[in-house]
C-alpha cells in the first residue's frame, strides 16, 4: 500500500519532463515538443494519482468514496490523447491538425463518458488497489472501467506500432530512443491487457485480481522507465558521441604532450589540470598545453629539416599527410632538444632557415597525426635525413 512503484515511476517521468523543459521554453510553438512533454507530464500524473496513499487522500478531500478512480482514469485518458498527438506529429503530413483535433475530440468524449458513468453508478466501498475487479460487475462502474482500459490500450498499441515502425527507418540515437519508447508503450499495453483479463475473469466468476494489483503495476512501472529513457536517449546521444570523440582525441594527443612535457613543466606553460571535468574540457586543456609549447618552440623550428624529412618520408609511407606528420615530429623533437640547451640563444626569426613557412603552429588535425607519428603509428624519418643547421646538428 506504500505506492513506492508509483512514486518512483512518477519521479522518473517528471525527471524526463524536467530535462526536456528548457527545449520547450525555447521552442514553445513546436507541437512535437509540446506533445512529448505532455506525454511525460501526464504519464507521471497517472502514476501519482494511482498510488494508494494518493487515492486515499483524493477520496478524503473530495468526501466521495472512490472519487480518485474517475480522476485517475481521466488523467490516463489525457495521457492517451497526448500519445496520439505525439504519433500524429511524428507521422506528419498535410492533415496533421485535422487528425490531431479528431483524436482530441475522441478522448474528450472518453473523459465525459468516464464522468457520466461514475456519476450514474454506485461505488460506496473504497477500494484503493483493486477497484477494477471489485466493481467489474457493477452497472455503469463496469462500463467506466472498460472504457478507460480500451482507450488506453488503443493509444499504447498505436504508439508501439508507430515508434517501432519508424525506428526501422532511422539510425543512431533516434533509433535507440524510438525502440525504447515503443517497448515502453508495449509494456503499457501489458498494463491494460492484464486489467482487462482480470475484469473478464471477474465476469465469469473467477477471482484474478492479482493481475490488476501485481502484474499491471509492474508492467506500467517498467513501461514508464523505458519511456523516459527512450525520450532522453535522442537528447543525450549527440553529447555522448561528442564526449567519446573528445576522449579518443585526448588519448591520441598524449604522445605529443609527453614529448613536450619537460618544456611545459620547465617553462610553466601548462594550465592547471582540470579536476572533475567533461572529456571535452580535458581535451581543451591538453590542446591548450600543446599549443602553448609549440608556440614557444616556433623560433626553433628548422625548415630545412622539415623539408628533408618530408621528402624522404613518402617512400616509406606512401601518404603525403603521414609524411607531413613525420616531418613535423622530427622538427618538434629537434626543437625541444635545442630549446633545452641552456647555452644556446633563441635563433632569430628571420634567418638561418628557421621561421618563414614553419614559424607557425600546426592545425589540430595535423597535431593528431604528429602524435601518431611520435607514438610510432607512422614511419620514422629516413635514416639519412639530418638537420642541416649547425644549431641543431648536435641535438640528436
Amino acid at each position: 500500500m506504500s505506492g513506492l512503484v508509483n512514486y518512483v515511476s512518477c519521479g522518473a517521468l517528471w525527471l524526463g519532463l524536467l530535462v526536456r523543459a528548457p527545449d520547450l521554453l525555447r521552442h514553445r510553438r513546436d507541437p512535437y515538443l509540446r506533445a512529448i512533454c505532455a506525454v511525460l507530464g501526464l504519464a507521471g500524473l497517472c502514476f501519482f494519482l494511482g498510488a494508494p496513499p494518493t487515492v486515499g487522500a483524493v477520496n478524503r478531500i473530495g468526501d466521495v468514496p472512490n472519487l480518485a478512480a474517475p480522476v485517475t482514469y481521466a488523467a490516463i485518458t489525457g495521457y492517451c490523447a497526448a500519445s496520439q498527438l505525439l504519433v500524429v506529429h511524428w507521422r506528419g503530413g498535410p492533415r496533421v491538425r485535422r487528425t490531431a483535433r479528431r483524436w482530441l475530440l475522441a478522448y474528450t468524449v472518453v473523459v465525459l463518458g468516464i464522468a457520466v458513468t461514475f456519476a450514474l453508478g454506485e461505488a460506496p466501498v473504497e477500494r484503493r488497489t483493486d477497484l477494477d475487479t471489485y466493481y467489474a460487475t457493477t452497472p455503469y462502474i463496469a462500463q467506466m472501467i472498460v472504457l478507460y482500459l480500451v482507450a488506453h490500450l488503443t493509444a499504447v498499441t498505436v504508439t508501439t506500432v508507430s515508434a517501432l515502425r519508424w525506428a526501422r527507418r532511422v539510425r543512431g540515437g533516434l533509433r535507440a530512443g524510438l525502440t525504447l519508447l515503443g517497448t515502453g508503450s508495449l509494456c503499457g499495453a501489458g498494463y491494460s491487457v492484464a486489467k482487462l483479463v482480470a475484469v473478464g475473469a471477474r465476469w465469469s466468476g473467477r477471482d484474478w485480481s492479482g493481475l490488476g494489483t501485481t502484474v499491471s503495476p509492474a508492467a506500467a512501472g517498467l513501461g514508464a522507465l523505458l519511456t523516459v529513457v527512450g525520450v532522453l536517449v535522442p537528447l543525450a546521444a549527440p553529447r555522448i558521441t561528442e564526449w567519446r570523440r573528445a576522449r579518443r582525441t585526448y588519448a591520441r594527443l598524449e604522445p605529443l604532450e609527453r614529448a613536450l612535457d619537460d618544456l611545459l613543466t620547465r617553462r610553466t606553460l601548462r594550465l592547471p589540470r582540470p579536476g572533475l571535468a567533461s572529456p571535452t574540457t580535458r581535451l581543451m586543456w591538453r590542446q591548450t598545453s600543446v599549443h602553448n609549447a609549440l608556440s614557444h618552440l616556433a623560433p626553433y623550428f628548422d625548415r630545412e629539416l622539415y623539408d628533408r624529412t618530408r621528402a624522404g618520408a613518402p617512400a616509406a609511407t606512401g601518404e603525403a599527410e603521414r609524411a607531413e606528420a613525420a616531418a613535423w615530429a622530427a622538427v618538434i623533437t629537434a626543437a625541444v632538444r635545442e630549446e633545452a640547451d641552456a647555452g644556446r640563444r633563441v635563433p632569430p626569426r628571420d634567418g638561418g632557415g628557421c621561421g618563414r613557412s614553419l614559424d607557425r603552429v600546426p592545425d589540430p588535425a595535423v597535431l593528431l597525426r604528429i602524435a601518431d607519428a611520435l607514438a610510432g603509428a607512422a614511419p620514422a624519418p629516413a635514416a639519412d635525413v639530418v638537420p642541416s643547421r649547425t644549431t641543431t646538428a648536435g641535438t640528436a
